[in-house]
């Protein structure tokens, strides 16, 4: 893409770059208020029966996740237009969703401006290994990075690894601010839980609390990896990439039902979001129609979506992702293994999933 046509389509998405804070207002009440019914209603049930309380928890979890879209948009400060209102609302809905406002920030800027960079993988986003990598890499990374991307592993491990544990702890050269915002995040969940549990107990806490956040986590990280893995996406080593094509290119169009596309706050129009995060989430499917190049990114449907569950390496000869099974012959010593170039392999990513 030359760079005037990017340019272009930068400029053409810029009408849209404006929250209005109304939208904003009325997406907090149509959102936090139903998970808190939600939850009670979860609650409440169990005395009837725990069959009677899941669909109430499954509910709430999809609400969650729209809890979470607007935590996000704080997070790129296009939810309202004062910064700071940004922050207070990021601080709390970070506590509802266990974020940490100021560190995911940091983190999630980073995937932004690295993403499909294959020279700069390794914060806020998910550890992939190129082919040449994995058939260079040692015996353990290699167990290690099978087990990473092993779906149960990834969607069902995930959620508690990242989302309850690693953003409990500061990264090291965390300023102050992100430092405090952590603690008072942590704090945060701490009260709220501790209250929820001293009003209702633990294992009735536990029965309602758990299930959301495991179902709300798994589809958080789903949907990352759905928009960013898929056929024929772009990655690019740091001499060749681009900002934009990484966006329409390396993000996909995940097209949702309705209902689902509006509890994930529209987060399906992700290359739009890519290009533009100063798009808020309310406004990125009018972004989408109403610039036609954006209209040719590759489209992902929920059913096409669980073939991306099969991708586990990127090829960069083919420019595709490979399987595992695909790529054997190479690790057998096979002769097209002597010609790979020394690479250094990935290590995991900090903060991954963002």
């Amino acid at each position: 893409m030359p760079n005037s046509n990017a340019a272009q389509l930068k400029k053409s998405v810029s009408p849209y770059e404006k929250a209005n804070t109304k939208a904003s207002a009325l997406q907090l009440l149509n959102t936090i208020p139903p998970f808190v019914l939600l939850w009670a209603a979860a609650y409440w049930s169990l005395s009837v029966s725990y069959w009677l309380s899941l669909p109430f928890i499954v509910l709430a979890s999809g609400f969650l996740i729209r809890i979470f879209i607007v935590f996000h948009d704080c997070c790129h400060q296009s939810f309202f237009k004062n910064r700071k209102w940004n922050e207070i609302v990021g601080t709390f809905t970070g506590i509802l969703t266990l974020f940490p406002y100021h560190q995911w920030r940091h983190s999630h800027s980073i995937h932004h401006s690295t993403s499909s960079n294959l020279d700069k993988r390794g914060v806020g986003d998910m550890w992939l290994l190129t082919v040449d990598e994995y058939v260079q890499a040692s015996k353990w990374t290699r167990l290690r990075y099978r087990i990473y991307r092993n779906p149960l592993v990834m969607f069902g491990i995930g959620p508690f690894a990242v989302f309850l544990l690693e953003y409990r702890f500061n990264r090291k050269d965390a300023r102050r601010a992100e430092r405090m915002n952590t603690w008072i995040t942590n704090a945060g969940v701490a009260v709220l839980y501790g209250a929820l549990i001293w009003a209702i107990g633990w294992q009735a806490f536990l029965l309602v609390q758990l299930p959301i956040f495991w179902l709300s986590g798994a589809a958080g990280i789903w949907l990352f990896y759905v928009q960013h893995q898929f056929e024929e996406t772009y990655y690019e080593h740091d001499s060749e990439w681009s900002y934009v094509k990484a966006a329409v290119e390396g993000s996909s169009y995940y097209k949702l039902p309705r209902v689902l596309q509006w509890l994930t706050g529209n987060i399906g129009f992700h290359h739009v979001h890519h290009l533009s995060p100063r798009v808020p989430n309310y406004l990125l499917e009018k972004a989408h129609e109403a610039v036609p190049p954006l209209q040719h990114a590759t489209t992902v449907t929920l059913r096409s979506s669980f073939a991306s569950l099969k991708f586990k390496l990127w090829d960069e000869q083919k420019k595709d992702f490979v399987t595992f099974g695909q790529i054997r012959h190479l690790l057998r010593g096979g002769s097209d293994a002597s010609r790979l170039p020394v690479r250094k392999p990935q290590v995991p990513p900090d903060n991954e999933v963002a």
